[in-house]
């Protein structure tokens, strides 16, 4: 039997890991009232680059934590994105990645990782509601009949914080995912890389498109990143250690075919093992899983990152509604099966590109090649990567048009989006009042929306995902319904 502790809540939601994804879920939640504390155990932000991709959907949710202007002042867009056989042969082209997205962003943003976390750190500074707290490395957690409370390691000896949810954002080793007994769910994908970030200091000579080069003698990733940034990545082969291949005579060796000797210096060096795999449970109890934490994804389709902040967009939302009593405690059931197949999704493209560039034997690659040469040749070749499945089950009003789908963020003329209007909850969008307030400078794109879908109303999620569409009054009964409250007097 579970006992109730009568120790008042330091705060609603505890967030373990004060990453992009912890950062941004603690924003998203203290600007909707909750109270929340990030517990970081670093001291400050790791200094050197990580991650190197945000799409225009991460942007978005950037945009509502308050930081998307400060990342893209410094981030970078790169029109093409190519594969590239050992000739130097386009094997397979994306472009457009400069050209705005659905999310009213840029489709492809190239950032530097230190960057972001600081403007998100400042977003939260600003919000009243949120604490963030440097240092504070978690030993132990217990749930009790109505909330949980942690212990932490601290400078100033060990403290603990009570509360009524616990979000595990800890990265891939994760100490909450661990403490669960939560194991994870592996999807075949494992391949050692070095990793190598340099400072440019000769734009002109390095690549403008982010490329992947499939050749079988050595796999290699070339791609931009933040503002006077640039990335290599080599694969690790079989025989080659860790310490050989990240020596500096190796490196030197590796970067010699790009003739940018003179053109940049070398900031760091890392050897990463790629790997994809999904938590089995996100959900136990009062504790849940975000990011690294719940899922980790190979580097190919630049989706790491963006998937993290698509699971706070998620999860922030349903907390807070539970959080004030707007919803029943089951709609956090619902966050798993709706973020799990889009990563499914996500992960699948990811190990498709990646299998593509780590062919090293000669015949598989030569083969590869030809089947290549002949989509090309017959024009059946995309020229970007497949749209991600839309919300399946879950918190929509299934078998109503465009359930679950993403509603674009439509973009005035004079530069105001609509997000800024519609605000942090749930809005529901009619044809009769399309021209009033606020939505006016969009009618005519809403106006379109809605007669593409031949409805009368959409009701839009928080995190900007189609709940259902259909007569207003039935959507809405619907939507307090699956909220698991008493329908509107």
């Amino acid at each position: 039997m579970t006992v109730a502790s009568d120790r008042p809540m330091d705060c609603d939601v505890l967030i373990i890991g004060g990453g992009p994804t912890g950062v941004t879920l603690a924003a998203l939640l203290a600007k909707r009232g909750v109270s929340v504390i990030v517990a970081e155990k670093d001291t400050a932000i790791y200094p050197l680059p990580r991650a190197a991709h945000i799409d225009h959907e991460g942007m978005r949710i950037l945009q509502e934590a308050g930081a998307a202007d400060a990342v893209m002042a410094t981030s970078r867009r790169a029109g093409r994105y190519e594969f590239r056989n050992a000739r130097g042969r386009v094997l397979l082209c994306f472009t457009g990645a400069d050209r705005t997205g659905p999310g009213g962003w840029s489709i492809a943003n190239m950032i530097h990782q230190p960057s972001v976390e600081a403007a998100l750190r400042h977003a939260l500074l600003e919000q009243e509601h949120a604490e963030l707290r440097s240092g504070w490395e978690i030993l132990a957690f217990a749930e009790d009949g109505d909330g949980i409370t942690a212990r932490f390691a601290t400078h100033e000896g060990e403290r603990s914080i009570r509360a009524l949810w616990l979000v595990g954002a800890d990265g891939a080793r994760s100490p909450v995912r661990k403490a669960c007994g939560i194991a994870f769910e592996d999807l075949g994908f494992e391949e050692p890389w070095l990793v190598v970030d340099v400072l440019v200091d000769d734009p002109a000579r390095l690549p403008s498109a982010n490329l992947q080069i499939c050749d079988p003698a050595r796999p290699t990733t070339c791609v931009m990143m933040g503002e006077g940034r640039h990335r290599w990545e080599f694969m690790i082969l079989p025989g080659e250690t860790p310490d050989q291949i990240s020596s500096d005579a190796s490196v030197r060796r590796l970067l010699a075919p790009w003739q940018v000797e003179g053109a940049v210096r070398i900031e760091r060096t890392a050897v990463y093992t790629f790997r994809a795999r999904i938590a089995r449970q996100w959900r136990k109890g009062r504790v849940l899983l975000a990011g690294d934490a719940a899922h980790q994804t190979p580097p190919f389709a630049g989706q790491g990152l963006c998937s993290g902040l698509r699971d706070a967009a998620n999860l922030a939302w349903k907390l807070a509604a539970v959080t004030k009593g707007a919803a029943a405690e089951t709609l956090l059931d619902t966050y798993q099966p709706e973020r799990a197949p889009n990563l499914r999704a996500t992960i699948d493209m990811a190990i498709m590109m990646g299998r593509m560039v780590c062919t090293t034997n000669r015949l598989s690659a030569g083969w590869r090649d030809m089947k290549f040469a002949l989509a090309r040749m017959l024009g059946k070749l995309p020229d970007g990567p497949p749209a991600y499945p839309p919300i399946g089950a879950g918190a929509i009003l299934a078998g109503s048009t465009a359930a679950g789908r993403y509603f674009p963020q439509l973009v005035a003329s004079d530069g105001s989006r609509l997000d800024d209007v519609l605000g942090p909850d749930a809005r529901l969008i009619t044809r009769d009042a399309l021209g009033e307030g606020l939505l006016a400078p969009f009618a005519a794109s809403l106006q379109e929306w809605l007669d593409h879908h031949a409805v009368d109303a959409v009701l839009v999620r928080p995190d900007r995902y189609v709940y259902g569409t259909g007569k207003a009054i039935a959507v809405q009964a619907r939507w307090q319904a699956t909220l698991g409250m008493p329908p509107l007097a």
